[in-house]
């Protein structure tokens, strides 16, 4: 009970981590407390965004040659290739990633616990180390960035020999040859992908109605466009009735039923099947009643627009409340977050956060939909461009994408970027930019943009719809010529 630190942080996941450096420039003495044995980080690192998308460049490189040679040497990535020498390349990341967070810490003198951190009174945290041992650590301030954790089956078990999970299915030693994804999340339509990037056959079993509900429909459009050519077959609406082993014919059956087909059961035949389960937030057992912090229908923290719980001296960051659940945001949440309890002016945030989906190509967007803004009262113009319009994707050989800019007809004020094809998730921040600074899409005009690039995108986009608030040009109302 001697030690006392400034700030207590349990979990060390990019909440955790982006506090833990903020509070150490302010020069606050840090501890972060994390259960994982082996390695910092939590799922960002070690099983979640860093490897999975280790493994989809890799799968992209792979999906890009034998796009354009592979029809030469008539044969599949899964015969050319070796799954064990894909992940050596996310292996060297991992190892890469986990050096440079642990000097980071080092560098800012924070102090690290390796054990299970629980809340005992509103400034009192009680560390379990891995031998079973406890001691009692106080703090001015608590953060909670525990993150959360994928649901459990209910109609078959999870064996990671034939049945995975995301963090299974990243020590596979072969390439399937068939693939079946239970579930209808980003992240399983990034595996999907990324499976089939590599010619694995690939079938998506979503439970619910559809799939990625949030993207704006001509995105969808030219996504289901792409993955049908990439023979991704995707069954809505399903029921997972069970997943057997059929010894006679040497594979994996996968028992469903569609509402759509009147309840008829169906089987489909794999190699491998990850499933994909809803995310549920790491707040068991963690004290959280100790100190009168309240938690919402879901199980998820609550917190104000400063990530204070409802307890004055804990906050919480990261997946553990909820939405929007992404890396990219839990990052500014931890730095907001130590601003706050330091008393430490910050800059006011944009309530529009882009996200990006990593699937092959990428999608990314931000701001209002088509749709969105058209509910919203907004007269509403739209400027596109297919990048088979772009140099730059001709050279590449990656033609497959779509930008779509959404603006008010009479200003021109831009109110919505979406984007699919590759280095969406980079190009989105161009019109982040303009969109937070209230800008207008003649600013892709009136500056010059690289040549040959994905971003002159913006540009063609931009045109496209200037033309059509002025009625210019010969076919100007045509979409997408």
């Amino acid at each position: 009970m001697s030690i006392k630190y400034d700030i207590i942080i349990i979990g060390s996941g990019p909440a955790g981590f982006s506090c833990a450096m903020q509070s150490a420039k302010f020069n606050k003495s840090v501890l972060m407390v994390e259960a994982d044995p082996d390695n910092l980080g939590g799922t960002w690192i070690n099983t979640g965004t860093v490897p999975s998308k280790a493994l989809r460049e890799t799968a992209r490189n792979i999906y890009t040659y034998t796009s354009q040679f592979g029809k030469y040497e008539n044969k599949k990535p899964y015969e050319r290739f070796k799954m064990r020498d894909l992940l050596k390349y996310k292996d060297r990341v991992l190892e890469n990633e986990n050096s440079s967070i642990k000097k980071d810490l080092i560098k800012n003198n924070v102090h690290t616990a390796r054990g299970y951190g629980k809340i005992i009174e509103p400034n009192l945290v009680e560390i379990t180390d891995l031998l079973g041992e406890t001691r009692k650590v106080k703090a001015d301030f608590i953060l909670i960035a525990t993150g959360s954790r994928p649901t459990k089956p209910k109609s078959f078990n999870i064996d990671h020999k034939v049945v995975f999970d995301a963090n299974s299915i990243l020590n596979l030693d072969h390439i399937p040859r068939r693939l079946v994804i239970v579930g209808g999340s980003i992240q399983a339509l990034e595996f999907a992908t990324i499976f089939a990037a590599l010619g694995t056959n690939v079938t998506v079993l979503n439970e619910e109605g559809e799939y990625l509900p949030f993207l704006d429909p001509e995105i969808r459009e030219e996504f289901d466009r792409i993955i049908y050519q990439m023979r991704i077959s995707i069954n809505n609406n399903v029921e997972i009735q069970g997943v057997n082993n059929n010894k006679l014919r040497n594979c994996t059956e996968v028992r469903y039923t569609k509402s759509s087909d009147n309840g008829e059961l169906k089987v489909i035949e794999t190699e491998v099947v990850l499933h994909f389960g809803k995310r549920t937030p790491n707040t068991e057992g963690i004290g959280l009643e100790n100190a009168g912090i309240e938690l919402d229908d879901h199980s998820f923290i609550k917190v104000n627009e400063r990530y204070q719980t409802t307890c004055d001296s804990i906050y919480a960051c990261g997946d553990v409340i909820g939405f929007p659940a992404l890396a990219s945001a839990s990052f500014t949440q931890g730095r907001l977050a130590s601003c706050d309890m330091f008393d430490i002016p910050s800059k006011d945030t944009s309530p529009n956060i882009p996200f990006g989906i990593y699937t092959i190509p990428e999608i990314a967007a931000i701001g209002l939909t088509e749709e969105e803004a058209m509910n919203a009262g907004y007269k509403v113009t739209v400027g596109r461009t297919k990048y088979d319009r772009l140099t730059k994707a001709d050279i590449s050989k990656s033609r497959d994408g779509l930008l779509k800019l959404v603006f008010e007809s009479d200003t021109f004020r831009l109110l919505g970027i979406h984007i699919i094809g590759d280095n969406a998730t980079e190009m989105i921040h161009l019109g982040q930019a303009v969109l937070y600074y209230g800008g207008d899409i003649r600013y892709f005009i009136g500056n010059v943009i690289n040549y040959p690039t994905y971003t002159e995108a913006y540009r063609i986009a931009a045109f496209n719809g200037v033309n059509k608030v002025y009625k210019s040009g010969v076919g100007y109302d045509r979409i997408l010529e």
